[in-house]
């Protein structure tokens, strides 16, 4: 049996959670930071999407859902401002017109955890990065691998330095 990456069962495994908060998928808790934009995202966390209790006849257009969002107290009335603009980008992230209000919780929200730096590689390995993409004739490509090869390099190194503690 083939491993599967994590990221192909994770779905599997939060979906009933999240279908019991309204939310048909990982994707508005996931991408929340990049829906809202970093500075709102501090501050809020989406909580579930409450759907309309009523189906519609054949025809006739569906009730916008309300997005519940929890947000902290001081933070609320900015919040509340920014809401038709966190609206339509919710909206534009699932792709059609799912959510039509926002009703704010005020109350605590957790910092996500923040990554710890990771040590700079050592000199060697960004010379072969060099010296590998130096062919590539795109240069925003180039600048795209050589960032991602800083990147491994990056935590390969700091692999190393947790098993040689």
């Amino acid at each position: 049996m083939a491993a599967k990456p994590l990221a192909e069962l994770i779905d599997d495994l939060l979906a009933p959670a999240l279908a019991a908060q309204g939310f048909a998928g990982r994707s508005v808790v996931t991408f929340w930071p990049e829906i809202v934009g970093e500075r709102l995202a501090e501050r809020t966390r989406p909580l579930k999407i409450d759907w309309p209790r009523r189906r519609n006849a054949p025809g006739e257009t569906a009730d916008p859902a309300t997005l519940v969002v929890r947000v902290e107290g001081a933070f609320a009335l900015e919040m509340q401002q920014l809401g038709p603009i966190v609206l339509e980008r919710v909206n534009t992230h699932l792709g059609w017109r799912a959510v039509g209000k926002l009703v704010l919780k005020q109350g605590p929200v957790s910092a996500p955890a923040r990554a710890q730096a990771l040590p700079p590689p050592d000199p060697a390995a960004l010379a072969r990065i060099a010296a590998q993409v130096a062919r590539v004739e795109d240069s925003g490509l180039r600048e795209a691998l050589a960032r991602l090869g800083r990147a491994v390099a990056q935590r390969r190194k700091a692999a190393s330095d947790d098993t040689a503690s």
